[in-house]
């Protein structure tokens, strides 16, 4: 069950993340182009999302065996 909190709560922090590094009047030139700040922190969110979504499906595939009846 952490796993598969973590998984879940790694996805509610970096989306959160995510929105306000779109937002965020760093992440951007005034002539619109992605700044060096926005770029690693987009490369840290997308590898969050990754990792997290990854641990999750470990977790929630622990969880359903450990559900299953044993023969």
């Amino acid at each position: 069950m952490f796993l598969l909190a973590f998984g879940v709560w790694s996805w509610i922090i970096w989306i959160t993340f995510a929105r306000n590094l779109w937002a965020s009047a760093n992440a951007w030139h005034p002539d619109g182009s992605p700044t060096s700040f926005f770029v690693v922190h987009a490369v840290l969110a997308v590898v969050s999302f990754v990792l997290g979504t990854a641990i999750g499906v470990i977790g929630w595939r622990g969880w359903r065996a450990s559900r299953k009846p044993r023969s």
